[in-house]
Order: C-alpha cells, then structure tokens, then sequence
C-alpha cells in the first residue's frame, strides 16, 4: 500500500515536474502560467506518445486486408523512417524529455514494418528481410554513445528536407494515380494532428530551432495529404 502511495506523486510528476510540483500541490498556485505550460506540454506529449501506438495500425491493417500496397510511394514511406529515425535518435542523444520525442520510437517501429509490407507484396520477400536487418543495425550504430553528436546534429538539419519529401514524394504519387490507394486516412489525419501538437510541445519542452521547423515543416505538408484525401474520397463519391 505505501509503495503505491509513493509511486502515485511519481507519476504525477511525471507530467507536473518540479518545480511545478512543489507550486501546485503545495503552494496550491494553481494558476501559474509558466505551469500551466509545461502541464498542458507533458500532458499532450504523453497523450501523442500513447497515440503514436496505433497510428500506423490502419494503414497496416489495410496492406495486411489487401494484400498489397499499392498507391503507397515506397520511396515516400523510406524519407519518412529515415526522417521519424533521425528525429527520435535526435531527442535521446540530446538528453531531451522522453515526452518530447517517444512516438519516434513506436512511429519508427510501424513504418519500418509498413515499408516490410509493402516490399513483401510487392513481390521482393528477400529485399524486404534485408531491409529490417539492415535498419536495425543502423539504428544500434546511431543510439550507441560511439557516434558523435555532430553527425547526429546533421543528420536532424538534412532531416527538414526529408520530411518534406518523404510528405510530397507520396502526394505527388497520389496525383499520378488520381487516388490515394491503400493510404489510410486514419493514419495521415492522426500525423497531421500529431505534428500540429508537437509545435507546441517542442518548443515548450526543447526549445531546439531545428526540431520546431521539422514538426512546421511536417504539418505545412501533411496538410496537402489532408486535402488530397477529402479530394480524392469526395471525387470517388461523385463519380
């Protein structure tokens, strides 16, 4: 009973740090706005992580039903893995709060196996393999304390430019083919409310120039996935 008492103020403060904690809980300034910041930051960080879960469960699912993964750019799905790996190895070399950049790590985890998907139906089973080993020894190379800050602070500043590719690279596939195939709505909706969010907590929670512009730079392009799939949906409607 005392451990579960004492793991309680633990997780509070999970998301009410100090000295935060210590102005609300004890000084009951509940009206900080400094605190309130930071609160509604950890709280939308967290709420971001637990929905980085599912995120890519509907595009998954629809590849998996399927059986394919046509319309989806596998060069769009590579520059955003690249991109969610960079941003994610990003955080933890910096010491930021695991609030600020966990969904890196679940989001890498699900495009790494839609990318798997995709090469498997596309008929390349021995490509798709080789694809997951590879990633996974690069990512053991990037999170070990043997590779220098600097290349990681590269790999973010070229990062920018990735997400905005990996975004229109899949846009322009989806005006090729006049539809958006075997993309999922749920899933572009759910990143373009994610990266919305992580505006603010970024730079709540960062401070750091170069992750602020990323996440700007994913919402400006997600918002043209946005509107190509009410488009597209209302143009399958009409027809």
């Amino acid at each position: 009973m005392n451990e579960t008492i004492g793991l309680f103020p633990m997780l509070v403060q999970m998301v009410v740090p100090e000295p935060c904690f210590t102005r609300i809980f004890t000084e009951f300034n509940l009206f900080n706005v400094e605190c309130l910041k930071i609160v509604i930051s950890k709280c939308l960080g967290y709420a971001i992580i637990l929905g980085s879960f599912v995120v890519k469960v509907p595009q998954i699912g629809k590849i998996l039903q399927a059986k394919s993964g046509e319309g989806i750019s596998l060069a769009s799905v590579l520059c955003e893995l690249v991109a969610i790996s960079a941003n994610a190895v990003y955080g933890f070399s910096h010491g930021f709060p695991f609030s600020a950049y966990g969904e890196g790590v679940f989001l890498a985890i699900q495009t790494a196996l839609v990318m798997f998907l995709v090469l498997m139906y596309g008929g390349r089973q021995l490509g798709s393999f080789l694809f997951l080993a590879v990633y996974v020894a690069i990512m053991a190379v990037l999170l070990s304390p043997a590779t220098p800050k600097g290349l990681i602070a590269a790999m973010q500043g070229v990062n920018i430019i990735i997400v905005m590719a990996s975004k229109l690279i899949q846009a322009y596939a989806n005006f090729t083919n006049g539809g958006t195939g075997q993309l999922s709505a749920i899933t572009v909706l759910m990143l373009w409310g994610g990266s919305l969010a992580r505006i603010f907590t970024s730079i709540q929670e960062t401070g750091d120039a170069m992750t602020v512009v990323t996440y700007v730079a994913a919402f400006i392009c997600n918002c043209v996935l946005v509107a190509q799939i009410v488009y597209y949906s209302r143009k399958a409607k009409a027809d």
